[in-house]
């Protein structure tokens, strides 16, 4: 059968009220349409999340309306504003304490780079120092609207995943657990004992 029959065979099927699809697919959908943000913000792009949740954007619209006060509830980390290096380990530690699968989302351009501090004594220069990003959102701060593309950015990540390829999925399987950075003589220590800048 050619795929054009196929899918012919299908609109024939959905003019009754039955959808094909696969356990991945539906599994997929679920979960990319039931995430739960992190309530946390580091700086003033923080303003512009709380917007994104607010009624003129309302993030309600993807499933998103409930921001979670605890870690071990939520499964996207969105880090809005300029991590510090005081902060640094509180934000591992957090992303720690979340269950599988998680995501990160790094929001403005200190999240994403260190931003106009970049370089300077006390600012990570980008969280994926530390975190697997999945999405970046640029910006300076970026607007709702600009949030709003990169959690459809990261609910396109989620319908695209095979199940058997993610890292969260079996006992055996990489974890995503990440070493908490410690202060050290010439600033704080990468998990790799190497000194940032």
């Amino acid at each position: 059968m050619s795929e054009s029959e196929i899918s012919m065979e299908q609109l024939a099927l959905e003019q009754y009220g039955v959808k094909l699809t696969t356990i991945e697919g539906l599994y997929n959908w679920g979960r990319r349409s039931s995430l739960w943000p992190m309530m946390f913000g580091l700086a003033c792009c923080a303003f512009e999340m709380i917007g994104a949740g607010a009624p003129r954007f309302d993030m309600a619209r993807f499933g998103s309306e409930l921001f979670r006060a605890s870690p071990r509830q939520a499964d996207v980390m969105i880090v809005a504003g300029t991590v510090s290096k005081k902060m640094a380990p509180q934000v591992v530690r957090l992303y720690n304490q979340m269950p599988e699968p998680r995501y990160v989302l790094a929001m403005g351009a200190c999240a994403v780079s260190g931003g106009p501090f970049r370089g300077s004594y006390n600012t990570v220069n980008g969280v994926d120092t530390y975190l697997p990003v999945d999405v970046y959102v640029p910006g300076c701060p970026p607007r709702p609207e600009a949030l709003l593309y990169g959690w459809m950015t990261l609910q396109r990540l989620i319908d695209q995943q095979r199940l058997k390829e993610v890292p969260w999925y079996g006992k055996e399987g990489p974890t995503r657990q990440r070493p908490i950075p410690q202060y050290g003589p010439n600033g704080l220590l990468l998990p790799e004992g190497n000194a940032e800048g």
